[in-house]
């Protein structure tokens, strides 16, 4: 089974060769919609240039030949020999730009061209081969041949290579067309193109998509598993703090018992013994060896203290025989006694039978805190508040000691409390602030129902 930084490792490839692959094919469509779109603009307006160009060297040509047809009628009806000078070099000078024109449209003729323009150029060359022996005529001649020639000769030729020229213009716009069919082939090459590249990023962006999405959900699966796995194991724990929680009671309610009773009862019958050995003992010759009986029966008296002690402090039998308030009155006795704290105890309305487990509960919450209070608050008094209220027992503990931060300084102390606690069903809070004292305040609900004994 392939471990999780393996296929975590693979899933990143994954996506990233995939997303990867995505932006390269959109960039890739970017760069050639692009291309497309230049190349399509270019041969748009190289058809046009062009088409503009001959089209305005076909309208220089037709100009000419009107401008032509014009100055032979004006040369030949003006009888006035110095105008009609003037109208031949008109058409002199209008012969060399038509020649001119001719020869700059001779360079861009296309196959379809050919036919029209060699047609239009022999037809030029027989105009103008009709026309040089009629620039040399008199007056007289102009005036006695001169209409009948326009007539028979000129304008029907001139109406003959203008055809020819609107041909050729025609032609013109026939390329003119093919260009812009070009332009529009291009169009709907580019248009498939762009469909097709559209088709295979929509595609892998929906298998990306699809994957992403089946990763995600695999990965919300084993979250989830893992979730459960935390609750379960986090379930497993409370159970066997829980567990020994109750060992430990049990445990040193067995233990008490065992100092109370066994050495409790042995330590006093020695007592006892010590007590009548040193009344058998003569007086007057037998000072020194009463003394040392003395002497041991003071050992064996603060043995008997220290071993109730202990068993006190371990559970005391008071907490199971008469009850939870005198065991937190003796508890905040013993305090007092020892660190000099100042400790009241206020109770009210406190039911006189509770469950076992909310007296054992309660008794070493107050244990833990007086332990802090001592230990670490530095303070001089602590009040211990005990309450019904309704279907809960309030506990609130508040001392005047120097306080701490809650975000920095929660020990394991508060952490045993918080998980007795929230065992029993109850709430937990801790006020405090540095320089503010300590407020720590419980509340058990009296409805919950006992936890049933874990067996051991």
């Amino acid at each position: 089974m392939p471990s999780d930084t393996h296929v975590r490792s693979r899933t990143r490839l994954i996506l990233l060769v995939g997303f990867g692959g995505l932006l390269i094919l959109m960039a890739f469509a970017g760069l050639d919609t692009m291309q497309v779109l230049h190349q399509i603009e270019t041969n748009n307006n190289e058809i046009r240039r062009d088409f503009l160009y001959r089209n305005r060297i076909l309208d220089q040509i037709r100009s000419s030949l009107y401008l032509s047809g014009t100055y032979v009628r004006d040369y030949l009806l003006d009888p006035d020999n110095g105008q009609a000078e003037v109208h031949r070099q008109s058409l002199q000078r209008t012969r060399a730009e038509m020649d001119a024109a001719l020869q700059t449209y001779s360079r861009l003729l296309r196959s379809e061209e050919l036919g029209p323009f060699r047609k239009l150029m022999g037809d030029l060359a027989e105009y103008w081969k009709v026309l040089n022996p009629v620039l040399t005529w008199s007056s007289s001649e102009r005036s006695a041949h001169g209409y009948p020639f326009l007539r028979d000769e000129v304008y029907p030729r001139r109406t003959n290579m203008l055809g020819l020229e609107a041909q050729i213009a025609h032609v013109n716009e026939q390329q003119l067309n093919a260009g812009n069919r070009r332009v529009s082939e291009l169009f709907s090459a580019f248009r498939r193109r762009l469909a097709l590249t559209l088709a295979i990023t929509l595609g892998l962006g929906l298998l990306l998509a699809a994957l992403s999405i089946a990763n995600a959900l695999r990965l919300e699966r084993e979250a989830q598993a893992r979730y459960v796995e935390i609750e379960r194991a986090r379930g497993e724990l409370k159970e066997l703090s829980a567990r020994l929680l109750e060992a430990q009671e049990n445990e040193r309610r067995n233990i008490s018992r065992e100092l109370h009773d066994e050495v409790g009862q042995t330590l006093s019958a020695v007592v006892v013994e010590l007590s009548n050995l040193s009344a058998a003992i003569p007086t007057g010759s037998q000072t020194e060896l009463r003394a040392h009986v003395d002497t041991v029966k003071k050992l064996v008296e603060a043995s008997m203290g220290a071993v109730r002690n202990m068993a006190l402090l371990l559970r005391p039998s008071m907490l199971d025989d008469i009850g939870l308030l005198p065991a937190l009155r003796w508890q905040a006795r013993e305090v007092a006694r020892r660190t000099g704290i100042r400790v009241d105890v206020a109770s009210d309305n406190i039911l006189a039978e509770l469950p076992d487990e909310f007296k054992t509960c309660i008794y070493r919450v107050v244990q833990e805190a007086l332990h802090n209070c001592s230990r670490h608050a530095e303070a001089h008094a602590c009040r211990i508040s005990l309450r019904e209220d309704g279907d809960r027992i309030l506990l609130a503990i508040q001392d005047d000691g120097k306080g701490f931060n809650l975000q920095q300084e929660r020990g394991l102390g508060l952490l045993g409390i918080q998980e007795r606690v929230e065992r029993l069903g109850g709430a937990f809070h801790v006020e405090s602030e540095p320089g503010k004292g300590t407020l720590l305040a419980i509340s058990l609900p009296l409805a919950q129902p006992a936890p049933h004994p874990v067996a051991l």
